[in-house]
């Protein structure tokens, strides 16, 4: 292999290494949910329509999936989910942390910050920023 070659190839990985984490990943809160589940109807009353507007939604977008349905493909989880709602971060399909069961609007915003920061998928500058208080103004 020719020096220009060999010098192609390492600024194509080097350059490929120093991509921000979220350039080619897809980081998603995936939300088991069925029908009728008074949890499920708590946390869209209280969290539904703010959460796509905070930094924490933006992060990682819902993707809603159906208990009562077999688990899409794309998804590895580390064991299938046994009760409804459960919060499911992925990052490209894959899990990284869930929570079981929605513990309210208080403990649900600092899980969620949580999940993000210890699975780094977003920076301490956006900790305590997946808040209401940061929902834009415009959706």
């Amino acid at each position: 292999m020719g020096r220009t070659t060999f010098a192609i190839i390492a600024s194509l990985v080097l350059g490929a290494a120093c991509l921000p984490r979220d350039a080619a990943a897809e980081v998603r809160l995936v939300m088991v949910e069925e029908e009728g589940c008074v949890w499920c109807a708590r946390w869209e009353a209280e969290v539904g329509d703010a959460y796509p507007k905070t930094d924490a939604g933006r992060a990682a977008p819902i993707r809603r999936v159906d208990i009562t349905r077999p688990i899409p493909d794309d998804l590895d989880l580390v064991s299938p989910p046994r009760l409804t709602p459960t919060f499911i971060l992925v990052e490209d399909g894959t899990e990284h942390a869930r929570i079981e069961g929605y513990p309210g609007e208080d403990f649900f915003w600092p899980m969620v910050e949580r999940m993000l920061t210890e699975a780094d998928l977003w920076g301490p500058d956006q900790q305590d920023a997946g808040r209401p208080a940061t929902v834009d103004a415009d959706p």
